[in-house]
């Protein structure tokens, strides 16, 4: 089939290429001297002979996409920030389990491809991941006309990272009198958004609106990137002084806050997380307000103001806290985890095929 005959099927091949032109500059700037093979290959190439050195490497995988958020940035045409919502949820999950994430790859699907958008979403792709020290080695765009309107799009990654075998974070290596750090959100990130647009639609508010409660134009209060906990979080697994000391990190995604600290704490043991520690930011009340409901009834939906975990060693809390703080995550105790026996009625137990601790949330949030 000839280009002109593509063409005409609604698939614009030369603005790919024109959109792969944009975008060159911002990925390149990712790649250190392990990427080969330069830009635009058919796979992207990773020199992995540092591996050789470990005792015994094992290999970190996450892949994500950014959901139903992506539909705020069509909606009021804003698509710089969604990348680092992409490598947010892929890369952050790579940390967790304790890996230095190495390179990643992206997927973007399209009604049409207009070059200037394509290339503002990777080029937000490409600055997070430069932030998190992850090599952006490949991606792809793919133009669905029929399937997709001219302006819809949606998003997904995958990464890989490494990790020694014996230093690997989970709940096997959480104890008894561990403290639970929990480390400041900027926002919703990218979960719970068909709840958002549903409250929205209720209330005949558009993205494109201005509201004095949520402080500006609604999309644009909505879109706030994720923020990125990588870069800190390897800074504070290398720092000598705390060797062993973080035994379990836990990504505030999808299922919420309890679901998703339960996972990394092992079977029998809980922990209750006092609320009045911390203040769910305004969105969050803004938005609960909107709806006619609390804040205590989105806890299974929205990470309400913490975006991650660290379950460490009761003693090492201060300094990790204050390595956090140094590099700008606003961060507090929440709670203790505890392996004494109890009942665990009203507690959130495992998630996700997890058979792990229990969870739940105590007291009012601070105002």
């Amino acid at each position: 089939m000839s280009n002109a005959s593509y063409a005409a099927a609604g698939v614009d091949t030369t603005a790919g290429d024109l959109a792969v032109e944009l975008m060159k500059a911002a990925v390149s700037r990712t790649h250190g001297p392990e990427v080969q093979g330069g830009f635009g290959g058919f796979a992207g190439l990773y020199d992995v002979s540092f591996l050789t050195s470990f005792r015994r490497p094992l290999l970190a995988t996450s892949t994500d996409g950014v959901g139903t958020k992506v539909a705020i940035a069509q909606a009021i045409d804003k698509h710089d920030t969604i990348g680092q919502d992409l490598v947010g949820m892929v890369v952050d999950d790579i940390i967790v389990v304790g890996a230095r994430p190495l390179f990643m790859t992206d997927y973007i699907a399209c009604g049409k491809v207009v070059p200037e958008r394509i290339a503002s979403i990777v080029a937000g792709i490409a600055t997070a991941c430069a932030a998190t020290g992850t090599a952006l080695v490949g991606g792809e765009t793919a133009e669905h006309p029929g399937l997709l309107g001219p302006d819809d799009y949606d998003v997904a990654g995958a990464a890989t990272g490494a990790v020694e075998a014996d230093e690997v974070l989970g709940a096997d290596r959480v104890e008894h009198g561990d403290i639970v750090i929990a480390m400041a959100s900027s926002g919703l990130h990218s979960n719970g958004f068909s709840l958002v647009r549903h409250i929205l639609a209720e209330r005949g508010v558009a993205f494109t609106d201005t509201s004095a409660e949520l402080g500006g134009l609604v999309g644009e209060v909505l879109l706030e990137p994720t923020r990125l906990y990588t870069a800190p979080l390897l800074r504070v697994l290398a720092e000598p002084s705390l060797a062993g000391a973080v035994h379990s990190l836990s990504h505030v995604t999808g299922g919420g806050i309890a679901a998703n600290l339960a996972r990394v704490l092992p079977l029998g043991s809980w922990a209750e997380l006092e609320r009045s520690t911390w203040s769910p930011l305004p969105v969050f009340r803004v938005l609960s307000d909107m709806a006619g409901s609390t804040l205590e009834s989105s806890e299974g939906t929205w990470n309400l103001g913490i975006g991650m975990f660290a379950v460490v060693r009761a003693d090492a809390a201060p300094a990790v806290i204050a390595l956090l703080e140094a590099d700008g995550i606003p961060s507090w105790v929440a709670g203790r985890v505890s392996t004494e026996v109890r009942d665990f009625t009203g507690f959130e137990q495992g998630a996700k095929g997890v058979n792990g601790g229990a969870v739940r949330l105590t007291g009012s949030f601070a105002v």
